[in-house]
């Protein structure tokens, strides 16, 4: 059990957690909420030992490993595959020992232990957790260095599962995810079968993996059983209990104080009254509830409504190399008040097509027709780098209005969220979420006719994403949307778009429907997979002999390196087996040396059909 016992926590002098207590027994699933800032991932800091407690204690039990995200990226030359094994601290030690261990009852230990924790069905575990977070069976093979820090941070996230601590702990892990890496994790975590705690701002995950909501407001921890709808519930009714009490506790304070008042000087009533005076002093003050008011998000009004369609796509082909276009063949259009949301995996394209849409890429063929005046306002996440760290929300805002009254700027300063000295807050020191406000806000200065958001919602929390929504539906233009929220998509969007193998097309279900399509697809065999994209690739242009064979030929030299490796643990197994009078001397030995070497022997058959199937379409692929 993590037993966190009447915790105070203060950093740089301001209060974050106040004399706390909460209780999480184990296989417990944890979504852990509150306001951006208020101290989430400082308690992170503390339950895993690097940040103290001013009072109180956090206690775990000593056989807990206590896992989460690391903070800086994998990089180096491994594949993705060996990066996320080696994550598996105690089956990378008992491997690496058992090519050297000599003694039969060592040889015994390691191989009865191999056994328990499942080692040699590791690698196929580690491949559906890479596959699950939009790795291909190829990419699975290629270095960690190959890939951005957004992909590596994916790989950090499937190492931590693969790892399986006994108490895992995950700070916003979708922020690295699109919405079918997403999808995939909240299925992951509703299963996980141990403890874990999420902080998270995404409404869907937490309704969907988590059966407890710890809530962090004011400084107390409060735990509740259930999904965060059930959570929602039950504050708001606890929070009106809490008023209520309030509004008759101060009515009784208040008579009370009355009757102090009245009769203290009287000798006569002297008594009665510093009596009162006790009770006033023992009653414990009761918090009303303190509104905590989200600070509106508004998109201004286009000054004309523009002819439909705002932009029509016919034949295009894009992207960055014309001799390989991301999307091929794109047909579409775009109306006024056109609500999309763009699916597909990363990679697939999706920021490619907002690309061309929003004018910033030229398609290699077809035409592109937009409404004349039309303008287009455009937020990506990745556009923070492009902020000014040492200019404020205002000095951005007046860069924009040069020739408007200190009035008019402060006014519009504070339309996009930043009133008063908020405005004058450099960048370096706003928060994640403070950014993305102030990006909104520039983004949509000058009242566009569409709007296309690029994951808006990371750095949000959850007050905040349901004022986004509100933004979105309220805005009378176009919008649209790429974002792994769901909460946000279902909210907002009334048409679906799947951007996959280089086209666009219209998705006719709803989410429901294209999550389990996702889960089923992710979750399916090896063999399986391979099947689907040769089916899916029939009629693109096939790669050239040499970029089909690499990928094999690595599978081939790595199941050769796993068949040599488990052959020489078989061959010490039956060097101890074949000791003298090993059966009458010690039996429980030598049975934990023959269920040892029967798994051996499986995990030697799957290795040596995984190098048979991989040789066999090696050669297929030279044919």
């Amino acid at each position: 059990m993590l037993s966190i016992n009447d915790i105070s926590i203060r950093i740089a002098g301001r209060l974050l957690i106040d004399q706390s207590t909460v209780q999480i027994v184990p296989g417990a699933r944890v979504g852990f909420v509150g306001r951006n800032g208020v101290g989430k991932s400082t308690l992170f800091h503390a339950i895993r030992g690097e940040l103290p407690t001013e009072t109180g204690s956090i206690s775990i039990p000593p056989r807990w490993r206590v896992g989460s995200l690391a903070q800086e990226a994998p990089d180096g030359p491994e594949s993705l595959i060996e990066v996320v094994l080696k994550a598996d601290l105690e089956r990378a030690a008992l491997l690496q020992e058992a090519e050297t261990a000599q003694d039969p009852h060592r040889i015994a230990d390691i191989q009865t232990r191999l056994v328990d924790i499942d080692a040699h069905s590791a690698p196929a575990r580690a491949a559906a957790i890479l596959s699950g977070l939009g790795f291909s069976a190829a990419d699975q093979l290629r270095s960690c260095s190959e890939f951005s820090g957004g992909w590596r941070m994916r790989v950090a996230l499937a190492a931590t599962l693969f790892a399986a601590p006994d108490l895992l702990l995950l700070d916003e892990p979708t922020n690295y995810l699109d919405l079918e890496g997403t999808l995939w994790l909240e299925d992951h975590l509703a299963n996980y079968p141990r403890t874990v705690i999420v902080i998270s701002h995404d409404r869907d995950l937490l309704d969907t993996s988590v059966d407890q909501i710890l809530h962090l407001d004011r400084g107390k921890l409060t735990l509740y059983k259930g999904t965060y709808s059930s959570f929602e519930e039950q504050r708001a009714t606890r929070e009106m209990l809490d008023a209520k009490h309030a509004r008759k506790q101060a009515d009784e304070r208040k008579r009370l104080q009355a009757f102090v008042d009245r009769f203290k000087a009287k000798a006569s009533k002297a008594k009665q009254a510093q009596s009162r005076v006790k009770m006033l002093e023992r009653m414990k003050p009761v918090t009303a509830l303190v509104t905590q008011d989200v600070r509106e998000i508004t998109f201004p009004v286009p000054e004309k409504t523009l002819s439909p369609p705002i932009i029509a796509v016919d034949g295009v082909s894009v992207g960055y190399d014309p001799e390989k276009p991301v999307l091929n063949k794109v047909t579409l259009r775009v109306d006024n008040d056109d609500r999309i949301a763009l699916l597909g995996s990363n990679g697939n394209g999706k920021s490619t097509l907002v690309k061309l849409l929003a004018g910033k890429l030229a398609p290699f063929s077809g035409k592109v027709v937009r409404a004349a005046n039309l303008s287009v306002g455009y937020f990506a996440q990745h556009q923070t780098d492009e902020l000014d760290l040492e200019g404020s929300a205002y000095d951005h805002l007046r860069r924009l209005m040069p020739n408007e009254t200190e009035t008019r700027v402060r006014a519009r300063t504070g339309a996009i969220g930043f009133s008063g000295k908020a405005g004058d807050t450099k960048v370096s020191s706003l928060s994640g979420g403070e950014k993305a406000r102030l990006l909104l806000g520039l983004a949509t200065f000058y009242g566009p006719n569409m709007i296309i958001l690029d994951e808006p919602t990371n750095h949000l929390d959850i007050d905040s994403r349901a004022a986004l929504a509100e933004a979105i539906n309220d805005f009378p233009g176009a919008i649209i949307m790429v974002s792994h929220d769901r909460y946000l998509i279902e909210a907002c969007a009334d048409q679906l778009w799947v951007v996959a193998d280089r086209a666009v097309t219209p998705y006719d279900g709803d989410l429901d429907d294209y999550r389990r399509s996702v889960l089923t697809t992710r979750s399916s065999s090896a063999r399986d997979r391979a099947s689907n994209e040769r089916s899916a690739s029939r009629d693109k242009p096939q790669p050239r002999v040499k970029e089909k064979r690499t990928p094999l030929k690595q599978k081939i030299a790595q199941a050769e390196t796993e068949i040599a490796r488990i052959a020489g643990i078989i061959g010490k197994i039956d060097a101890a087996l074949a000791l003298p009078d090993l059966f009458k001397r010690d039996p429980k030995q030598a049975a934990q040396l023959t269920k040892a070497r029967a798994s051996a022997t499986e995990a030697l058959q799957r290795a040596e059909d995984q190098w048979l199937e991989a040789s066999s379409s090696y050669d297929e692929a030279a044919s």
